[in-house]
């Protein structure tokens, strides 16, 4: 196992798992929002749009993500557990809170605006944002970067969709 991997391990404190919950729950806070503008528009406008036949089912997404948001909110209690006096640490929040806007936005303008051509902009912009994150949190914990990689996996898949729906769909 990974020298550093181990050392968060072994340095890990009971008293830090309230900062855990909270980062995990940031991610999650943030999913939901997105929610707000995709739940309803899944069984009725986006239903109807022409997908390619690779297209994940509906049922799976869901699971998907949640798997992702905790990997993502460990990734930032990671980051935020080397101290909030840090520039680098601070740095590194701005751009985490910087592509968790992004992915937010891209529910609102794909869902909620109907707009695949927007959707399929967002989705690239957040794919670049999620690669900046990445190097940004490696830089200040190898682990925090790893645990990201597994997100920008699943929103490369989601940009290729988002393609394939702009395609279809003209």
């Amino acid at each position: 196992m990974d020298r550093e991997v181990l050392s968060y391990m072994d340095n890990f404190s009971i008293r830090e798992i309230p900062k855990l919950i909270v980062s995990i729950l940031i991610v999650f806070v943030a999913g939901a929002v997105g929610t707000l503008y995709t739940l309803k528009e899944i069984t009725t406008w986006y239903v109807y749009l022409a997908k390619p036949g690779w297209t994940p089912p509906n049922w799976a997404v869901g699971p998907i993500w949640s798997i992702l948001y905790v990997f993502i909110g460990a990734s930032l209690f990671l980051i935020w557990r080397k101290g909030l006096g840090r520039k680098d640490v601070q740095m590194a929040i701005v751009v985490f809170a910087v592509q968790l806007g992004i992915n937010v936005l891209w529910s609102l303008v794909f869902f909620g605006s109907h707009s695949i051509f927007g959707g399929l902009i967002m989705v690239l912009i957040l794919w670049v944002a999620i690669l900046i994150n990445i190097f940004v949190f490696y830089r200040i914990s190898r682990p925090a970067g790893l645990l990201l990689i597994p997100y920008l996996i699943w929103v490369s898949i989601a940009s290729y969709l988002q393609y394939n729906l702009f395609i279809l769909n003209p």
